[in-house]
């Protein structure tokens, strides 16, 4: 038997997400139904966590975010949101999927199958490590896409065409390997979370670098290195002498 909490403030969407769970597997137990912060963390306080939560992400009376960073939720949890901005955040908790409204059961189904595959290696991790190490290593689960706002379209840029991020006081260019521009907010450290670290680096405060966008590492005074790309840069990027062997080495693969 899986055991399912459901935070969602929206009491027709819980009840179909429940019958949802229902129709795909008749051992999936709804221990409740919660529709705000408050009402979850007194929820948390006095019941063992769950095996699965569904969480919506805007509540009654704020973001599920409030929650996980009140308490320690060693839960896997799936998304249910309207919204799409706050992904980045979501893969920052226990996050296994994200899932866009409205939810279908063909979405409930995939995010499913993503869980028991997790709770597979779990059961089989020799080291028995726990389903919160199998959790953390989902985290890097790295994206293939962002979704950038430009006014009223929503547009996915492919991860593998960015050249390299620049963080400007506190907005977030991105600029494609044919030079194209994008915004996107959030922070550098929240993108260095789901970007793959084989293919992009975080030469400093101000830029994440794309492996396939380096033309070459130029020597720089007191040991430093200044990475030249294949695109123009609103500034030299420059690799600190602390970081210089090990920017090369992730150059050389």
């Amino acid at each position: 038997m899986t055991d399912v909490l459901i935070i969602e403030d929206e009491a027709k969407t819980a009840r179909e997400l429940a019958n949802i769970l229902k129709n795909i597997d008749d051992s999936i137990h709804v221990l409740a139904i919660l529709d705000s912060v408050e009402q979850s963390l007194q929820w948390f306080a006095a019941n063992k966590q769950p095996d699965l939560i569904f969480s919506d992400i805007q509540l009654a009376d704020g973001l599920c975010f409030d929650i996980y960073n009140q308490i320690t939720v060693q839960s896997p949890i799936i998304f249910c949101t309207a919204f799409d901005e706050y992904m980045i955040n979501a893969f920052d908790t226990n996050a296994v999927s994200y899932l866009l409204k409205p939810v279908t059961k063909e979405k409930v189904e995939r995010a499913l199958d993503k869980f028991y595959a997790l709770k597979s290696v779990f059961e089989k991790d020799e080291n028995n490590k726990g389903l919160s190490g199998v959790l953390h290593q989902l985290k890097y689960n790295y994206k293939t896409a962002l979704l950038v706002h430009q006014k009223e379209k929503i547009i996915p840029i492919q991860v593998k065409d960015i050249a390299c991020f620049y963080l400007a006081k506190t907005i977030i260019s991105i600029s494609t390997l044919t030079n194209k521009k994008y915004y996107l907010s959030g922070t550098l450290d929240e993108l260095e979370k789901v970007l793959d670290p084989a293919e992009f680096y975080r030469a400093n405060r101000q830029f994440i670098i794309n492996k396939a966008a380096i033309v070459n590492a130029e020597r720089f005074f007191a040991r430093k290195l200044v990475a030249k790309l294949i695109i123009d840069t609103p500034e030299t990027i420059i690799v600190s002498k602390a970081k210089a062997s090990e920017f090369l080495q992730w150059m050389e693969g």
